[in-house]
């Protein structure tokens, strides 16, 4: 059998005999335990898929022949000589990764060991506006492979997180691009632009996706990850499996009504936790106090720049030591912590991860989140959780979507082995 692709047609796996696929699905198992796994010894491979050592060594040397994997150094022994480890050759595939936010675009090529290979960081964007979306990411996705020199035939795929009611059963965002859907999905009209295979997922989920496969969530069974930029968004682990809820929008934590009467919120209702603790919260709390005479390093912007302030330049004002930005931070925090509190309560997780531009802001976000925790929430329950910062730096979304892109690519051509 020829070297296996990852986009494999249904029409070449029915020209197959029935041995063939089964060697075929291994290797497409091995791949993907390699993938998320990192270099794995033989007997780990055996006990994965309860399989013999001759036939995973067998199928390690196929994949060796056909340059998608290499022995990569040695395992742990307990005595005797040292396993071999099996790893993915390097650049034998990469995926796309984009991140949406409020009034930019991140978007970046990752090779199959996760690093980056070419990147823009800031190109200009804003959600809110009337604008091609399609259009717009085929022309700098486009850029990006250029500047990046790769072959596109090894191009798998591409992930795209965006904020709002994102439903990635239906392919759809129900917040934004909405006038992109028709007769399309939204995912269609960038499949059928980009000549590759498109899925889109919520920001938040994405980064509950990245902590669960490369980083504090690993192995872990029952975690939250609570994704803190100009909105604040939640992904859901449950017995290691991430919850998305009927319709794929479980996790609006933001839009739980918090305050009585508080300050409209966009989702339309009134005192949302959002409105009190976010990006958004924090540069409103910003402005206000700047106007009203606070002393602040933030106080010499111009009258135009500070209605410009960006939840960066506040942390970053905090962690100079600025009194005033500490101190909104800390009321964020305090609010937050509260809405954590209530989380807690409801599902009882061994460990909540901090992502996003406020995990930047480190002990000024973390000591009034735990003082709130401390106030709210019963001790039983909270002694039992662990609050951490990610240790997945700026990248947390963008890998999420890296790892949507290859969930499915191995999900679908699984299905597809199998149902033939």
């Amino acid at each position: 059998m020829t070297k296996p692709q990852l986009l494999t047609e249904t029409e070449y796996l029915e020209s197959t005999s029935n041995v063939e696929r089964k060697k075929y699905l291994q290797k497409i198992k091995i791949l993907e335990n390699l993938y998320f796994q990192g270099a794995q010894t033989n007997t780990e491979i055996c006990d994965r898929y309860n399989i013999s050592s001759p036939t995973s060594i067998r199928l390690l040397n196929q994949l060796i022949e056909e340059a998608w994997v290499k022995k990569d150094g040695v395992g742990k022994s307990a005595g005797g000589r040292k396993p071999d480890l099996y790893g993915l050759r390097e650049k034998s595939f990469y995926i796309i990764g984009i991140q949406l936010v409020k009034f930019k675009i991140k978007m970046a090529i990752f090779d199959n060991h996760n690093n980056k290979i070419a990147e823009f960081e800031d190109l200009p964007f804003e959600i809110e506006a009337e604008l091609s979306i399609a259009d717009h990411l085929y022309e700098q996705t486009n850029a990006l492979l250029e500047k990046s020199g790769i072959d596109i035939e090894k191009l798998l795929g591409i992930g795209i997180s965006m904020p709002g009611l994102v439903s990635s059963k239906e392919g759809k965002n129900f917040t934004y691009f909405l006038n992109e859907e028709e007769p399309e999905s939204l995912e269609e009209v960038l499949k059928r632009k980009l000549g590759k295979p498109v899925f889109i997922l919520n920001d938040a989920k994405s980064a509950c996706l990245a902590e669960s496969n490369f980083g504090l969530a690993k192995h872990k069974k029952n975690v939250l990850v609570i994704s803190m930029d100009w909105g604040i968004g939640l992904g859901i682990l449950i017995e290691g499996k991430m919850h998305q809820g009927s319709s794929g929008f479980a996790g609006e934590f933001g839009h739980n009504p918090l305050i009585d009467d508080g300050i409209l919120c966009y989702c339309g209702k009134r005192g949302c936790l959002e409105t009190v603790a976010s990006g958004m919260a924090l540069a409103r709390m910003a402005k206000e106090g700047i106007k009203a005479g606070e002393s602040s390093i933030l106080s010499k912007f111009s009258e135009k720049d500070v209605e410009k302030l960006q939840p960066q330049t506040i942390i970053d004002a905090a962690n100079k030591g600025d009194q005033f930005a500490i101190n909104i931070l800390s009321q964020v925090g305090i609010n937050l912590g509260k809405g954590i509190a209530i989380l807690i309560q409801l599902f009882n997780p061994e460990l909540i991860i901090l992502e996003g531009k406020f995990a930047e802001a480190k002990q000024f976000i973390t000591t009034p989140i735990q003082q709130s925790i401390n106030t709210y929430c019963m001790a039983q329950l909270r002694e039992k959780t662990t609050i951490s910062l990610s240790n997945l730096g700026g990248d947390s979304v963008l890998l999420g979507s890296v790892a949507m892109v290859m969930k499915n690519i191995f999900k679908n051509q699984i299905l597809k082995a199998n149902n033939i």
